[in-house]
């Protein structure tokens, strides 16, 4: 396998990983390979958001498949009454370190629907790598 295509699976596993409950640095292998100059920025964009959106959909599923009796106090899930509260829409703000992975959970265990949550998650994602590819492009000007 080719350097840059392995940078490429490196970016989709570190985004994948950094939407779950481990700790992963997406940002700086994103900003890395925007300097490395080997691929469309375009290219990076789709690959880690596509990571990271999937990581997000492995935390609704995990939500989904945990009995509903299982939180039956609502007080002690702050995330359950954000997205009985807002809805779906809540899941653009699944990106946000700490309170990403548990909006993607509860709203996979309130029985969110799949298409939803993906196309909420995917927009949260997308804007934010956008954000850090901006921000890594500016700085090699």
């Amino acid at each position: 396998m080719n350097e840059a295509l392995t940078g490429l699976w490196g970016l989709f596993a570190s985004a994948f990983v950094s939407a779950t409950l481990l700790p992963g640095g997406s940002e700086a292998v994103l900003a890395y390979l925007v300097h490395a100059e080997q691929h469309a920025p375009l290219t990076l964009l789709a690959v880690a958001s596509a990571g990271n959106t999937l990581g997000g959909m492995s935390s609704w599923l995990i939500g989904r498949l945990l009995p509903a009796g299982r939180l039956q106090r609502p007080g002690l899930y702050p995330a359950v009454e954000r997205v009985r509260r807002y809805g779906s829409p809540v899941l653009l703000l699944s990106w946000v370190p700490v309170i990403g992975d548990p909006l993607c959970a509860a709203a996979g265990w309130l029985r969110v629907s799949w298409q939803s949550a993906l196309f909420f998650i995917a927009a949260g994602k997308i804007v934010r790598y956008s954000a850090v590819l901006y921000l890594a492009r500016e700085t090699l000007r």
